[in-house]
């Protein structure tokens, strides 16, 4: 199966964001060492820099939007979930161009693969119910 560009974009900004929540080191630092590191030429730059930017730059707003479906504390989260539902929220809230479905799939592929063994299940759950709120209008 052939990877989108946007979703190799969105692999590397899990990447990024978990090196950045985890090291506290400068998102510009780690958005170079990212693309220096990886072969970019089959990534959607501008959606990978809008994610990894942009949580980095709204992790406390995302958090407070996402925290109400979590179940739990934001601080109790495994930090790849973490950085999984930062991902997601940030573009249920600001990406309206991408259909809510492709989001959730996307964050429920990215904890198939990154996160712990039934990961995908809780962040399936949070963003369904989050859908409802922040995407009423795109609801069925």
């Amino acid at each position: 199966m052939k990877v989108s560009a946007r979703r190799k974009a969105r692999e590397l900004a899990l990447q990024g964001i978990y090196s950045w929540q985890m090291s506290h080191n400068d998102i510009q630092q780690i958005e170079l060492a990212l693309a220096t590191s990886n072969d970019m030429q089959k990534v959607d730059m501008a959606y990978f820099q809008a994610l990894l930017k942009g949580v980095a730059h709204n992790a406390s707003n995302l958090d407070a939007t996402i925290k109400p479906y979590l179940g739990r504390l934001p601080e109790e989260l495994d930090a790849i979930e973490k950085a999984i539902l930062r991902i997601a929220t940030l573009e249920l809230t600001e990406r309206i161009d991408v259909p809510y479905r492709v989001i959730i799939n996307e964050a429920i592929e990215l904890a198939k693969s990154f996160g712990a063994e039934d990961s995908h299940k809780f962040i399936n759950g949070a963003l369904d119910k989050a859908v409802k709120t922040l995407r009423k209008d795109e609801r069925d």
